[in-house]
């Protein structure tokens, strides 16, 4: 008897697939490959032979090879990137800030507003979209980490919200895909992100761990459980960058990374992030009920009309040359104005509070 598990991580906003199938008794020798070819949907034997090269297939707790025969009794495991929800994918010439390519990875550095991939309410003028326009207009390249010539197709391995900037890595064949998702999947890699949040964080650094999940009210968004058997558990690490006094930036390290992760852990803190307005933190939550501070923070929403989160580094391990690549991303320029507002009103009121205890 064969049982399955079919389990979506929340993790990188359900772009991975975990599956366990048991073999039963009566199980002839068969390689693997085909043996999976058959028990999954929407896997390609190339797609199979990707994630055995990777380590992405386990029988009995051991990476095996695609060549492996299958026993009765074995426990497989497989990891692979889950495929896209069926919309239609049309090439559209949209302009991309591309940080680094190469034959198998490129590092985008996604502007606010843009979504990454088409949804229902977004089914083009997305990154998918634009990628798909690049890679129509380049020649097949050969992958440094296999035998085979790959297309250049866009493979999402990770994602950030339409309207958080900053870096995301895009693999360019099916292998790479392969690769990064198991780095992924094992949190090996580096993630900083640098957020502007309301209020005064009270300690210089500190980690939350809070198990992230959607909201039994409205599953648009997400929150945070204590009880364990709700969510997925995640971990996520701030230091204090500057403080404003009624703000303050931070820089937040992901430990893990579930959807809207950093907004609903610092918001499970007492700390919104600015002009959030999926997690209320686009009204005014810290400061003075004068018209004058009212109207101050009002012009500050408007000189970044979204949430004031930016996806500022990425390190992690190329697929092919196994060498270790950091790739950091300036602040745009909506975050740079916002950030200038809020130093020059907090030096200003500094310099007020000491000319009354003069």
């Amino acid at each position: 008897m064969i049982t399955e598990e079919k389990n979506l991580l929340e993790d990188e906003q359900e772009l991975f697939e975990h599956h366990r199938i048991e073999a039963d008794k009566g199980q002839a020798l068969l390689r693997i490959d085909k043996y999976l070819l058959h028990k999954l949907s929407n896997a390609s034997r190339t797609k199979i032979q990707a994630a055995a090269d990777a380590g992405n297939i386990q029988v009995n707790g051991k990476p095996i090879k695609s060549s492996y025969k299958v026993k009765p009794f074995d426990v497989i495991t497989i990891l692979l990137p889950h495929p896209p929800k069926n919309f239609e994918l049309i090439p559209q010439n949209i302009s991309l800030n591309i940080m680094y390519e190469d034959a198998d990875i490129m590092i985008v550095n996604k502007p606010a507003g843009m979504v990454v991939h088409p949804a229902f309410g977004h089914e083009n003028g997305t990154l998918v979209n634009a990628l798909l326009y690049h890679f129509e207009h380049l020649p097949p390249a050969q992958s440094k980490v296999g035998t085979d010539i790959y297309a250049p197709r866009p493979g999402l391995v990770h994602r950030i919200d339409k309207n958080t900037s900053g870096i995301l890595i895009v693999a360019k064949n099916e292998i790479a895909l392969t690769l990064l998702a198991k780095k992924f999947f094992d949190h090996d890699l580096t993630r900083k992100y640098v957020t502007l949040v309301w209020g005064n964080v009270l300690n210089d650094e500190g980690t939350i761990t809070g198990n992230v999940g959607r909201n039994v009210r409205n599953r648009k968004i997400m929150d945070v459980f204590t009880d364990e058997t709700q969510g997925k558990h995640a971990v996520t690490h701030y230091k204090v960058l500057e403080r404003f006094g009624y703000v303050t930036l931070v820089e937040c390290t992901l430990e893990t990374g579930r959807t809207h992760q950093i907004r609903v852990h610092m918001k499970s803190i007492g700390h919104r992030i600015f002009n959030d307005a999926d997690y209320g933190g686009d009204q005014i939550l810290k400061g003075t009920k004068t018209a004058t501070y009212k109207k101050f923070v009002e012009n500050c929403f408007a000189l970044c009309p979204r949430q004031a989160l930016h996806a500022k580094l990425l390190e992690i391990e190329h697929p092919a040359t196994k060498k270790m690549m950091k790739f950091e991303s300036d602040l745009p320029d909506d975050m740079k104005n916002l950030l200038d507002k809020w130093r020059k009103y907090s030096s200003h009121k500094a310099l007020e509070e000491s000319e009354e205890g003069e």
